[in-house]
C-alpha cells in the first residue's frame, strides 16, 4: 500500500479517535472509549508505517491536518459546532497546505 494512502487513512482515523475521545466523557462511556483506543492504535500504527518512507515533518503535518479538518467538518455536520464562513476559509487553507505538501514531496 502506498505510504500516502496509509497516511491519509491514518489521518482519517485521527478524526475518529478525537471524536470518540470527546464522546467518551472522560472514559466513563464504554463504547466511545473502546472506539477511541482502537482508532488511536490504528492511526498511530499507520502514521509510523508511513514514516518509513515519508519525512517525519511532512507526515505529521499531513496527518494532523487531515485529522483536524475531518474532526471539525464532522462536528459542523452534526451540529455540534457552528458553521462559519471564516471557519470554512481556514479549513480550506489547511486542506490546501496538505495538498501542497503532497505536491512538493
Amino acid at each position: 500500500m502506498s505510504s500516502w494512502i496509509l497516511l491519509v487513512a491514518s489521518g482519517a482515523l485521527e478524526a475518529v479517535w478525537a471524536t470518540a475521545l470527546g464522546r467518551s466523557e472522560g472514559f466513563t462511556r464504554l463504547v466511545p472509549s473502546v472506539v477511541f483506543f482502537a482508532a488511536l492504535a490504528a492511526s498511530m500504527t499507520g502514521l509510523a508505517l508511513a514514516m518509513r518512507e515519508l519525512p517525519v515533518g511532512t507526515s505529521y503535518a499531513v496527518w494532523v491536518g487531515i485529522g483536524a479538518v475531518l474532526t471539525v467538518a464532522y462536528a459542523m455536520a452534526t451540529g455540534e459546532e457552528p458553521v462559519g464562513v471564516l471557519k470554512l476559509v481556514f479549513l480550506t487553507m489547511i486542506v490546501g497546505g496538505v495538498v501542497g505538501l503532497k505536491l512538493v514531496h
